[in-house]
C-alpha cells in the first residue's frame, strides 16, 4: 500500500529540554507526521469514520507532548510514534520533530524515525 495520512508543520507547545531553564518554560516544537493508510474505504464512500480523523491525531499528539515533558527529542519522537500506532492502528509511520531555535545558527534541529511496516 502506498497510501498515506499526512499532518505537516503540526506546533506544538510543550516542556522540552535538558537544561534547568528549559525545564521551566514551554518551547515551540514542530511535527511532521506521514501515517500510511489505506485511502480506498473513505474514498469510495466519503463517510469521515473510514478515514483517519487527522483532527485527532493532531489532538493527541498536541496532549501528549504537553503531558509527556520529555528531555529529548528522541523520546518524545519514539513516545508519539507509539501513541499513534497503537491508538489509531497505524502500521507505518514517518515522524518528523523539530524544534526550532535550539541552536541559533540553526533554523531548527530534529530527529525523523520511521516505525512500523507499510
Amino acid at each position: 500500500m502506498t497510501d498515506s495520512v499526512l499532518i505537516e508543520g503540526l506546533a506544538v507547545e510543550a516542556v522540552i529540554g535538558v537544561y534547568d531553564w528549559e525545564r521551566e518554560v514551554t518551547q515551540r516544537l514542530l511535527v511532521d507526521l506521514e501515517m500510511a493508510w489505506d485511502n480506498r474505504a473513505p474514498g469510495a464512500t466519503d463517510d469521515v469514520a473510514d478515514a483517519l480523523d487527522y483532527a485527532a491525531v493532531s489532538e493527541r499528539v498536541t496532549q501528549w507532548l504537553r503531558q509527556a515533558q520529555p528531555a529529548l527529542l528522541e523520546t518524545a519522537a519514539e513516545g508519539l510514534a507509539g501513541v499513534i500506532r497503537q491508538e489509531f492502528g497505524v502500521g507505518w509511520l514517518r515522524l518528523t520533530l523539530r524544534k526550532p531555535g535550539a541552536v541559533p545558527a540553526a533554523r531548527s534541529v530534529g530527529v525523523r524515525i520511521e516505525r512500523g511496516q507499510a
